[in-house]
């Protein structure tokens, strides 16, 4: 090899690592939309949101089944969104969900039928739950599950004494929780903005963040609308899976977040 080709070689492979570098360096953002499944129309908003934006489905919804095809032919991961016992007593788990009373089997059953009423499930992560997932016994047993299946967990953070991700990593399941909630209950848009723009300064600061809102009309808006401008602001949207990668190779990155929510 010439002189003048090893020259060319080695600028090409500098130029190579240094947008590699660049690529990593980037803050990575993931966004999950909870409570898919019920309303037709504002589903429908949400799996059109640009990017992979996973979609949270729970199960046995008149909609749930429709919006997960349609989400993951658009190239989005579909989670399932386990209903798991508040501590709001008028806030019922239903039959499809784990609550206190919920026996080993009927944890086992609840994921199988949330299962089959969502196709395309690549994860879980938890609706409401305040009171269950601070339970280890139950946490566990769900853990089992998702790791004989291999299915990743997200932890809501519905209460800061939830024990599920010390349950899942206890139990070799690939899991991380949410950083910020984008939105509490109808949030404006103002409400939303601000919420978003803490979920990239959370990014910023830690390398990636991860994000739960609801398919409500302003958090639609302020999505459909900034989404688009994350890349020129130098941030990544990416999968929730990939979030989970980039924190087992950060674990001590992985246990941070700013709220919780019943």
């Amino acid at each position: 090899m010439t002189r003048t080709c090893t020259l060319l070689l080695r600028l090409l492979l500098t130029g190579v690592a240094a947008m590699a570098t660049t690529h990593a360096a980037q803050p990575a953002v993931a966004i999950i939309i909870d409570d898919i499944g019920y309303r037709y129309a504002e589903g429908k908003r949400a799996v059109a949101l640009p990017g992979p934006v996973a979609c949270a489905v729970i199960p046995n919804t008149p909609h749930g089944a429709a919006m997960a095809q349609v989400a993951h032919a658009r190239g989005k991961e579909i989670l399932l969104h386990l209903p798991m016992q508040p501590l709001d007593p008028e806030r019922p788990v239903g039959d499809e969900g784990i609550a206190l009373d919920t026996t080993r089997a009927g944890v086992t059953n609840a994921l199988l039928q949330g299962i089959d009423s969502v196709p395309h499930v690549s994860g879980v992560n938890n609706h409401m739950g305040s009171l269950i997932t601070r339970h280890p016994g139950h946490m566990t047993w769900l853990m089992h599950d998702l790791r004989d299946r291999r299915l990743f967990f997200i932890d809501s953070v519905t209460t800061e004494q939830s024990v599920a991700l010390a349950m899942a990593r206890e139990q070799g399941v690939a899991a991380t929780r949410r950083d910020v909630f984008l939105d509490y209950e109808q949030a404006t848009e103002a409400q939303v903005t601000a919420r978003l723009e803490q979920l990239l300064a959370v990014a910023e600061q830690q390398g990636q963040a991860v994000g739960i809102g609801h398919p409500y009309p302003a958090t639609m808006a302020v999505l459909e609308r900034e989404l688009p401008r994350l890349e020129r602001r130098g941030v990544r949207l990416v999968p929730v899976s990939e979030i989970i990668a980039l924190r087992d190779k950060a674990p001590a990155l992985a246990d941070g977040n700013t709220d919780t929510l019943n």
